[in-house]
């Protein structure tokens, strides 16, 4: 029997939120070296699984089955196409920055009272008495992280639609705690208007994706009545061969209730609200691995799930989708560029930039399919980037209000260096990784929907005001009283900046290591939908 790797890759983060959450009260170091590197060990099998995989090989590899709920024909079921081993990458790279940078986001205060938790981001000190907490907010907050990686990883791995509906529920309990019980600290207001502020953001979360999920579990058993299965390659095959017909009426609605549940996940307009509060009541880390790692899920699930069980549905409702991705992608920049917020403002650009994901898995072009693949992970590296730089400022000065900031390159040259390229990351500099993705997006929906790919365009001249005005209005001008002691990077920051930067000039100068993996699985994916790419109007010439 062949070595469960694709199993050894979410457990290994499973079984490490266990022991993180046990490690005693008065080991706060130790869970945070534990949690990295286990991380590591993460990293490290995702890579394994890159190597292993076999791009013009079979369509899912890697693959495990087992019998789990036999009387509904439940199986636990895995298998990883290129689209999939992409973003199962970029989950297992982002996790060890994100507990780099939250290494001290979670330590008790020192005036805490004993059972509470939380502290200012960057205290790191070890508060007297903090073996007499009850609750280990260090240790939870660490175990809550490797749980959600161990979700998303084996969410991705899932083809046995049941089997991923529990995952993509499941991962919403330890987001629900990170948000709500480890929220930003940098608020202006009482103790307690931030902590009404982080639990109403929490509870939006909850409800917003608890409704989706309600509407996705009708569609999952209407899908098993009419299939009499849950195996998504079994379902696939049978309506590729023509065993299994379900009527046009049946599959819309299916479909429906699959992409409304993915859409709350993406977030796509008018679906999203729950996203910038959820992010600007966050740490910088969680808001993170809110918009760059969990929000993946739902895009990712648009390409395996909607488009692979309901082709024709898909195709029905594309201009719908099509016109609800245009709306996000304007909608997103506009209000990006009226925020006071700093944190709210990298909100709605990831609302405008999931728009243009959208776009392009329905745009049913090989270029706008692999496009988005590509924009998922360039979104969440550039999004890392910027976010965590944005994190770490705000730690420092102590206030999220960009009205606040004014001249800090001039006394923090290196921060204000690496918030610069994460900015431009977003707004798609050319020679930057969202380049790359943002331009086959837009090529693949022209090539078929013109007017849509010239509307989408407005995107990236709002994305150039919002981005540019953001780091003027903080990082030049005249230097502000309050920021004038500010210091630069620390150590562990460039630890946690220089490799996403480096990925960012690596996989916009050469993202054919990408390309590789994904574009064959796309062309799978297109031909689930039984759609060809449009013939270019005037012929090359003889």
């Amino acid at each position: 029997m062949s070595f469960p790797l694709l199993t050894a890759a979410a457990a290994l983060p499973a079984l490490g939120a266990i022991a993180t959450a046990a490690v005693p009260a008065g080991r706060r170091t130790a869970a945070k070296w534990l949690a990295l590197l286990v991380s590591l060990g993460t990293l490290a099998l995702a890579a394994v699984i890159a190597v292993r995989f076999e791009p013009g090989g079979e369509r899912y590899q890697l693959t495990e089955s087992h019998a789990w709920i036999a009387d509904f024909g439940v199986r636990y079921e895995l298998g990883v196409d290129g689209i999939a081993v992409a973003l199962i990458a970029l989950t297992a790279v982002l996790i060890p920055f994100i507990i780099l940078a939250g290494w001290n986001d979670a330590d008790p205060a020192p005036d805490a009272a004993p059972g509470l938790g939380g502290a200012a981001p960057g205290s790191g000190g070890t508060p007297a008495g903090a073996k007499h907490y009850r609750w280990r907010p260090t240790q939870g907050f660490f175990a809550l992280i490797l749980s959600v990686e161990a979700m998303v990883i084996l969410s991705f791995e899932a083809t046995d639609v049941f089997l991923f509906y529990i995952l993509f529920e499941a991962m919403l309990i330890p987001m629900y705690f990170l948000i709500g019980g480890f929220g930003d600290r940098a608020h202006a207001g009482s103790d307690e208007h931030a902590a009404a502020q982080r639990s109403y953001a929490a509870v939006k979360f909850l409800l917003y994706n608890l409704v989706g999920g309600l509407i996705m579990l009708a569609a999952v058993i209407g899908l098993y009545v009419v299939a009499g299965n849950f195996s998504l390659t079994e379902i696939a095959a049978a309506r590729a061969d023509g065993t299994l017909e379900m009527a046009a009426t049946i599959e819309r609605l299916l479909f429906l209730g699959f992409f409304f549940a993915f859409a709350v996940k993406a977030p796509l307009w008018p679906l999203h609200t729950w996203l910038p509060n959820a992010m600007g009541e966050s740490t910088a880390p969680v808001a993170v691995l809110i918009t760059a790692v969990v929000d993946k899920v739902g895009t990712f699930a648009m390409l395996r799930f909607c488009l692979g069980l309901f082709p024709e549905a898909s195709a029905w409702a594309t201009p719908v989708i099509l016109g609800l991705a245009l709306v996000s992608i304007v909608y997103g920049a506009l209000l990006a560029v009226g925020q006071r917020d700093i944190k709210r403002l990298i909100a709605y650009a990831s609302i405008s930039h999931f728009g243009f994901i959208v776009m392009g898995i329905f745009a049913m072009t090989t270029q706008g399919q692999s496009g988005s693949t590509l924009y998922m992970v360039n979104h969440g590296i550039s999004t890392a980037a910027l976010m965590l730089v944005a994190g770490f400022l705000i730690s420092r000065r102590g206030s999220r209000l960009i009205a606040d900031y004014g001249g800090v390159q001039k006394v923090a040259p290196v921060l204000a260096g690496t918030f610069l390229i994460g900015g431009l990351a977003t707004l798609s500099l050319p020679g930057l990784a969202p380049f790359v993705s943002e331009f086959l997006v837009l090529v693949g929906t022209f090539t078929r929907y013109p007017v849509v790919g010239v509307i989408a365009t407005l995107g990236i001249v709002l994305a150039a005001l919002y981005t540019l005005v953001l780091y003027q209005r903080t990082m030049t001008g005249p230097v502000k009283e309050e920021v004038r002691t500010l210091p630069d990077l620390r150590l562990r920051e460039l630890v946690v900046v220089t490799p996403l930067i480096a990925l960012l000039i690596f996989l916009g100068v050469y993202p054919k290591p990408l390309t590789d993996i994904v574009n064959p699985a796309v062309e799978h994916t297109m031909s689930d939908v039984r759609q060809k790419d449009p013939r270019p109007e005037v012929e090359a010439a003889q």
